[in-house]
């Protein structure tokens, strides 16, 4: 597999790669993310929805800083990612 997936659930957001499932906090009013507009090792410019706007709003994540406090060797996790896609929970 080459691609990750993108998800939110309750107050946290959700990256799934291989066997591995990153969960980390997300804004209170997140709904879902509804597509991911750009990938570069461990930046994504995502489409987010909010309770608080009609519209969906372009949202910034960086995993790299969540990786390395979760102590995993950032380079070789993102290395094999090259796509990430939006899942509805």
């Amino acid at each position: 597999m080459e691609y990750a997936v993108l998800s939110s659930k309750s107050n946290y957001t959700i990256f799934k790669f291989g066997n591995h499932v990153i969960r980390f906090k997300a804004p209170y009013s997140l709904e879902y993310y509804s597509s991911v507009k750009e990938w570069d090792h461990g930046y994504l410019v995502v489409m987010a929805k909010y309770r608080h706007s009609i519209q969906d709003e372009e949202e910034y994540i960086d995993l790299v800083p969540i990786l390395e406090k979760l102590y995993f060797d950032v380079d070789e996790f993102l290395k094999p990612i090259k796509e990430v896609r939006v899942e509805y929970a």
